[in-house]
């Protein structure tokens, strides 16, 4: 399921507006040639756009506020790009979405330097919506994702990674702007209603979650070219995530061995025999189960909403979330 049939899932309403918003982005002008060329670059193909996506569905009861609706939709594209930029720099990915990182076409000092600009132009439209409750909700989550890089850089490496931690590094990094979405367009739509805002948060929350599970487990696929990256990208660069946690989890002496000796190892090993080992050691497996998990926790939340409009739309992401195949 991709991002086209995304699109069939969702409203055409919506499809509208993530146009408008996409304009909104791409119409920054700067003087300074090399700025313009980098942002022109990186926004040239928009993802999956779920994320401002879920502001203006959560934001969609009060129509009468489009342009802050969608002035808050294009604020969390922005912050969720910045993270992404940054991300590459780290990671010194090569590619994103199919197409050279700007590390990778310029240099790491350039990939940082517009993920910076980016952020400030974010918190420039925050700035000007004159709703302290949703600039300080935003504010939050952009020091969450922060943290959640951090925790992730620390955990690099380490061999005695928990559960309750990767959940923690899936919240921080994915989860925690999924939530700020939503809530941001609930506050907007429906300040005064508390379980509204409080229900949509926590849908988003562990659809972000979810989302992030189902990243890790797409990590170990023998697609790179559809996933649009490198594949075993995370186990390259000494990252535990939920396939090799559980592969780990399950291994005897001797493939605990092998795995542990590939974790962030520069040697060349080929990649479908350490998916083969992965599989086989259960780890796509329990993954995939802990997924349905955090899918089952956000339609039960789904479910609760009162508006079928609303409702639909939230049960059509978390499907989505679950079948994508990139």
């Amino acid at each position: 399921m991709e991002i086209g049939h995304l699109m069939k899932l969702t409203n055409n309403s919506y499809k509208k507006e993530l146009k408008l918003v996409s304009q909104l982005i791409k119409n920054e002008i700067v003087d300074e040639k090399i700025i313009q060329q980098l942002y022109n670059y990186i926004f040239k193909n928009s993802g999956k756009q779920l994320r401002p996506l879920l502001s203006l569905i959560a934001s969609s009861p009060d129509k009468r506020k489009t342009r802050k609706r969608l002035k808050i939709a294009a604020i969390i594209e922005l912050l969720h790009t910045a993270t992404l930029v940054h991300d590459d720099v780290v990671d010194e990915s090569p590619t994103r979405r199919g197409i050279d990182t700007i590390n990778k076409n310029w240099t790491n000092s350039h990939g940082v330097l517009i993920g910076d600009f980016i952020y400030s132009k974010a918190f420039m439209l925050m700035i000007g919506l004159s709703d302290m409750e949703i600039l300080d909700e935003l504010s939050k989550a952009t020091n969450d994702i922060s943290k959640g890089e951090l925790i992730q850089l620390d955990l690099i490496g380490k061999k005695d990674v928990s559960l309750s931690e990767l959940i923690k590094v899936s919240y921080f990094k994915t989860g925690r702007l999924f939530e700020a979405s939503a809530k941001c367009g609930a506050i907007l739509a429906k300040k005064d209603d508390k379980p509204y805002i409080n229900n949509l948060s926590n849908f988003s929350k562990y659809l972000g979650i979810a989302f992030q599970i189902k990243d890790d487990m797409l990590d170990y696929s023998l697609n790179s070219k559809q996933l649009g990256k490198p594949t075993l990208q995370d186990l390259s660069e000494g990252k535990i995530t939920y396939p090799f946690y559980f592969a780990l989890k399950n291994a005897n002496v001797k493939d605990k061995k092998f795995l542990l000796s590939i974790l962030g190892s520069k040697k060349h090993y080929k990649n479908s025999k350490i998916i083969e080992k992965i599989e086989l050691l259960g780890g796509i497996k329990q993954t995939e189960k802990l997924l349905k998990s955090y899918i089952t926790k956000s339609v039960s939340l789904a479910k609760k909403i009162d508006n079928k409009q609303i409702r639909e739309e939230m049960l059509n992401l978390s499907q989505f979330s679950y079948n994508r195949t990139k």
